[in-house]
C-alpha cells in the first residue's frame, strides 16, 4: 500500500525539499492552503486535503484538517484489525508521516500594536490536533514538526523505507513539547489579557533556550541558559559575547546580579561584582572615573570577578582593566581600540548589552526552585517611597549625606542579607554580604574599607542596611569608625535603642519603612 504524508507548515523553510524527497521515495502528498500552492508551484505532485475529506476549506480556513478522514487516517492503529476494519469500511487512508508546524502566534503577539482580534486569528487549531493525534499515534505515524529533523526522516526513509520506532517516539516526545510551549504562550498572553488572578490555581512557564553552559555551579554540573520568551532588548538573555570563552552558569548568575543593581544608577556608574555580589560600586563624571574608583573600594575582590559599566568602555578604562584578572565585563559598547587592548586577553570574555539601563517589567515572576516545587514572588523593582523617609535622629542628615545615604541604599539591596553597605562620595566604602548576624555584616564592611581603602576610609561615610536594627550594635560600630548618617528600613520592637545611640554619636538616622532582603 502507498505511504502517504500529510504536509501543512506555516514556516516553510525547507518544506520544498522535504516534500520532493518523500515524493521521489514513493509517498503521495497532501497538503492544504499555502503550503499546497507552494508545493505546486514548486513542481510537486501534490493532492489536496479537500479532494481526500470531500469537503470544502471553510470559514475562512479555521476548518481544513478537522475531519474524520484525516484523523481516522492518523489515529489507526495498524496492529488493531478492528481499527483496519473500520478505515476500509469507511473508505479511509492511512497517513504515515504528518508534516505540520503552527500559525505564528508568538511572531504576532510580539508585533507592536498586534490587537487581540489578530492574536485570536492566529490560535491554530487543527494543526496541533493534527500534532498530538499522530504524536499519540506514535508507532505508526512519523511526526516532524521541526525543519531541523527533515533530513534524520529522509535518510531513514531512503536506507530502510521506513523510520524506526526510536526515531519516531522522539520525535512524538519532541511535538508534546512543542504543543505545551505554543499552549503555554497562549495562556500567558490571555491571562494578562483577560486579567486573571497573578497566582492562579495552576501555572505554567515556557522559555526558549539561548545556549548551553560552560559548566553549572560547579564543573561536575551541567547547564543551560533559557529567556523569556519576548524582547529581550537591554535583558540579560538579550546580551551578545564578543570574545571570551563560552559562558558558564556562575558568569550568567553574577552577571545577573550585578546587572540590577547597575540599572539603578543614571550616572557613568561600575558595578564589580563577585559571586552575585556587588564588591565594588562607583559613580563617576565618566566611566573611567567611575571604574577606577570602583576598584580602589576592593582591589582583592575585584580580581576573577565581573564588571558591568553603563557607558562606552574606552581605551584608557581598557588599559586599567587589562592589568587584573576579570571573567567578564559588559558594557553597552568597546570602542575598537578598547577592544584591541582587552581582546589581547584570551580568558576575558566581553559582552555587549544595548538598552542596558532598561528594567524588567514591574510584573514580572520572581521564580526559585526548591525541593518538590517553586516559589514564586514579585520582582523586587521599588527602591524605596521618598515619601515614607523618615529622619527619627534629633539631627537631620546633611544634602551631601541624604546624597550619599541613598547612593548607598542602591547597593545594599543587591546585598546578601544580612547585608550591609558603607558609601562615601558616590562610591562604595566596604560592603558586608550575606552573614549570619547584623553586626558581623556591619564589622566586615567597615574592615574592608579600613583595609582596602585607607584607615581613615569611613570617617564621614553613612551605612546602609537592607534590614532593621534589633540591637544598637550596629550603631556603635558605625560610631566608632567615624560613619555620619545611616539608613535602614526601620520597625523593630527596639528601634529606640539605636535611635537613642544615633542620638548619643550625633549619627543622622532615617527609616525607608522598606526592607530589602536577599536570600
Amino acid at each position: 500500500m502507498k505511504k502517504r504524508a500529510l504536509i501543512s507548515v506555516s514556516d516553510k523553510t525547507g518544506i520544498v525539499g522535504f516534500a520532493k524527497a518523500l515524493s521521489s521515495l514513493g509517498l503521495e502528498i497532501v497538503s492544504t492552503g499555502g503550503t499546497y500552492r507552494t508545493l505546486k508551484e514548486a513542481g510537486v505532485d501534490v493532492t489536496s486535503v479537500e479532494d481526500v475529506t470531500g469537503f470544502p476549506e471553510c470559514l475562512d480556513g479555521r476548518v481544513k484538517t478537522l475531519h474524520p478522514k484525516i484523523h481516522a487516517g492518523i489515529l489507526a492503529m495498524r496492529n488493531n484489525a478492528e481499527h483496519m476494519q473500520q478505515v476500509e469500511e469507511l473508505d479511509v487512508t492511512l497517513i504515515d508521516v504528518v508534516c505540520v508546524n503552527l500559525y505564528p502566534f508568538k511572531q504576532t503577539i510580539l508585533r507592536e500594536g498586534t490587537k487581540l482580534e489578530e492574536a485570536i486569528e492566529n490560535i491554530d487549531i487543527g494543526g496541533p490536533s493534527m500534532l498530538r493525534a499522530a504524536a499519540k499515534n506514535y508507532k505508526d505515524v512519523a511526526v516532524v514538526t521541526d525543519p531541523a529533523d527533515y533530513d534524520r526522516v529522509i535518510e531513514e526513509y531512503r536506507q530502510n523505507g521506513e523510520v524506526s520506532g526510536e526515531t519516531k517516539f522522539y520525535l512524538a516526545a519532541k511535538v508534546f513539547n512543542h504543543t505545551a510551549h505554543y499552549d503555554t504562550l497562549i495562556a500567558s498572553y490571555l491571562k494578562d489579557k483577560a486579567g486573571l488572578p497573578k497566582y492562579p490555581d495552576t501555572i505554567s512557564f515556557t522559555y526558549e533556550k539561548v545556549q548551553d553552559m560552560r559548566y553549572g555551579e560547579n564543573p561536575h554540573q551541567s547547564a543551560a541558559f533559557y529567556k523569556e520568551v519576548g524582547n529581550n532588548s537591554g535583558l540579560l538573555t538579550g546580551i551578545k559575547q564578543l570574545h571570551g570563552k563560552e559562558l558558564s552558569f556562575n558568569n550568567i548568575n553574577d552577571t545577573h546580579g550585578a546587572l540590577e543593581l547597575l540599572k539603578e544608577y543614571t550616572e557613568p556608574t561600575v558595578v564589580a561584582c563577585k559571586h552575585s555580589n556587588p564588591c565594588g560600586v562607583a559613580s563617576g563624571k565618566d566611566i573611567y572615573e567611575a571604574y577606577t574608583k570602583a576598584y580602589a573600594t576592593d582591589p582583592v575582590s575585584i580580581f576573577g570577578g565581573i564588571v558591568v559599566a553603563n557607558r562606552e568602555i574606552d581605551e584608557q578604562t581598557a588599559e586599567q582593566i587589562s592589568k587584573i584578572f576579570l571573567e567578564i565585563v559588559l558594557a553597552p559598547s568597546f570602542s575598537e581600540k578598547a577592544l584591541e587592548i582587552l581582546t589581547k586577553k584570551k580568558n576575558i570574555r566581553l559582552l555587549v548589552l544595548d538598552d542596558i539601563q532598561r528594567k524588567q517589567p514591574e510584573n514580572a515572576y520572581d521564580v526559585k526552585k526548591v525541593s518538590g516545587g517553586l516559589l514564586i514572588q514579585d520582582i523586587d523593582s521599588k527602591l524605596l517611597d521618598e515619601k515614607e523617609l523618615t529622619v527619627v535622629t534629633d539631627r537631620k542628615p546633611t544634602d551631601k549625606e541624604m546624597e550619599d545615604l541613598l547612593f548607598t541604599w542602591k547597593i545594599v539591596k543587591y546585598v546578601k542579607s544580612n547585608g550591609i553597605a558603607i558609601g562615601k562620595d558616590k562610591s562604595s566604602v566596604g560592603i558586608g554580604p550575606g552573614q549570619v548576624n547584623r553586626i558581623w555584616a556591619a564589622e566586615q564592611a567597615i574592615d574592608h574599607g579600613k583595609k582596602n581603602i585607607s584607615e581613615n576610609a569611613t570617617e564621614g561615610a553613612v551605612l546602609a542596611s537592607d534590614a532593621f536594627f534589633p540591637f544598637s550594635d550596629c550603631v556603635e560600630a558605625a560610631a566608632k569608625a567615624g560613619i555620619t548618617a545611616i539608613i535602614q528600613p526601620g520597625g523593630s520592637i527596639r528601634d529606640k535603642e539605636s535611635i537613642d545611640a544615633c542620638n548619643k554619636y550625633g549619627i543622622a538616622m532615617v527609616f525607608t519603612n522598606m526592607r530589602h532582603f536577599r536570600h
